[in-house]
């Protein structure tokens, strides 16, 4: 149980750092805030 906390815990973070509402916003500015959330993501994790 302490296990699955701790992973929903980490995959909250991550997931509200890359959930960008897409259905909401232009392909125009969807484009430039999911490569900056990947670069900030890869920065992150190395």
């Amino acid at each position: 149980m302490k296990t699955l906390q701790q992973f929903t815990s980490v995959h909250a973070c991550v997931h509200n750092h890359f959930s960008q509402e897409r259905h909401l916003i232009s392909r125009d500015l969807y484009r430039p805030r999911r490569s900056a959330a990947l670069t900030e993501w890869k920065s992150l994790v190395t």
